[in-house]
């Protein structure tokens, strides 16, 4: 009697154990795969919530490309995980077990926009979580879709050398509206702001996306970006512009061009 209890504990303690990694998703060193994981920066004397989704495929040895996103004017706050909930969050969870790079969530705090202490979490989130999942440095992009795409611009602009592409969606970089305080900090006193846009980055990769029918952020912002470039001589930039869309152009960006993926991570800082 005595040894079939031993099996069947033995057998438990196995099940137990197979269920325990199962939902951990985790590796020597400690660091969980195939999902989304919280941390945290101080900065400013604060703890600052986001969130990094770390691919289910890693090579030992190997470096991950790495994504920045910047997301949105609703996803700001404290709670760390909104800003996986809207543009590439989504697809990414759709698509857990085969997405191969690390991408990092920040969040910007309630009535800021992606300059000042919002840009430092940003860097700060991109630099521990670079540090801790193994991100390449010659192979991280950065993206974000509204107050993002201005995001997208502006931590360009404040950082030209760090990034090997950039993909701002539905962005801009002048206010959309009066009432509005949104602009591209790097380029408030330039009198052409696309041309000096232009004239900064067009080293870098750019592929830009708008939706023709927004009435949020008006696509002639991401028009005059894209003409700026091109007069600028910038060998690899592309613009999309979605007939149908309106200011959701960040799900058929991200989910519907499937060229955007091998586009992107083909790109190599310089």
């Amino acid at each position: 009697m005595g040894i079939p209890g031993l099996r069947l504990a033995s057998t438990l303690m196995l099940v137990f154990a197979a269920l325990s990694l199962a939902g951990c998703a985790s590796v020597s060193g400690g660091a969980p795969v195939g999902g989304f994981v919280e941390r945290s920066v101080r900065v400013d004397g604060a703890e600052h919530r986001y969130q990094v989704f770390v691919p289910a495929q890693r090579r030992r040895g190997k470096s991950l490309p790495t994504i920045l996103f910047l997301h949105g004017t609703g996803e700001r706050g404290d709670d760390g995980d909104k800003p996986t909930r809207a543009g590439i969050g989504p697809y990414v969870r759709a698509h857990a077990d085969t997405f191969p790079a690390l991408v990092v969530f920040p969040q910007a705090p309630e009535g800021r926009d992606w300059n000042g202490v919002a840009a430092a979490i940003a860097f700060a989130a991109l630099e521990a979580a670079s540090e801790e999942f193994g991100g390449d440095p010659d192979r991280t992009y950065l993206t974000g879709l509204s107050m993002g795409g201005y995001g997208t611009w502006e931590l360009g602009l404040m950082q030209p050398r760090r990034f090997a592409a950039l993909v701002p969606i539905c962005g801009g970089l002048t206010a959309p509206r009066a009432e509005r305080d949104l602009f591209v900090g790097p380029l408030r006193d330039e009198a052409d702001k696309p041309a000096a846009l232009a004239q900064r980055l067009k080293h870098l990769p750019v592929w830009i996306f708008h939706g023709a029918k927004d009435d949020v952020v008006p696509p002639g912002e991401s028009r005059a970006a894209y003409a700026a470039f091109k007069a600028a001589g910038a060998a690899n930039v592309r613009y999309t512009e979605f007939p149908e869309a309106n200011h959701n152009s960040w799900d058929p960006a991200y989910a519907q061009t499937p060229e955007l993926w091998p586009w992107l991570f083909a790109q190599r800082r310089k």
